[in-house]
């Protein structure tokens, strides 16, 4: 088996940060939804300001709000305004995805956590070897 990450979401901005929740990042579920990422999915985390890392999993905010907000000791971690990539990663058989590819799902975000850009990015099967495609679509 192997990890490969399956969905991201690149450049959202930290809307707030709630250190007295149980942990967790809450983040608004439309985004989530986009690049499939499930509630409770563990994620990893990293804050583009600070270069702090963190694991922790995703609970889905209010939906259309547009929040990105570290719970519980990771909201020490950043403050609001501060720049995140947030990773979600699937475990795939290396057989398989040498036969039938993988795709990943990445949405890019504005400074107000709107869709800038949406892509996929795949591995592609081709003859025993793979093939990577940094952008399909828009």
């Amino acid at each position: 088996m192997i990890r490969l990450m399956h969905g991201k979401l690149h450049r959202v901005t930290v809307t707030s940060a709630n250190v007295d929740y149980v942990g967790s990042i809450s983040i608004d579920p439309e985004l989530m939804e986009k690049v499939g990422i499930l509630p409770l999915e563990e994620v990893d985390v990293v804050n583009l300001n600070n270069a702090q890392r963190w694991s922790t999993y995703a609970i889905p905010g209010i939906r259309g709000s547009r929040e990105i907000c570290p719970n519980g000791g990771a909201a020490l971690l950043c403050k609001p305004g501060d720049l995140l990539i947030i990773y979600a990663y699937e475990q795939c058989d290396r057989q398989d995805v040498m036969i039938n590819g993988h795709r990943a799902k990445v949405l890019v975000a504005d400074q107000k956590n709107n869709i800038a850009d949406y892509f996929e990015q795949t591995l592609i099967s081709n003859n025993d070897e793979i093939e990577f495609q940094e952008r399909v679509g828009d």
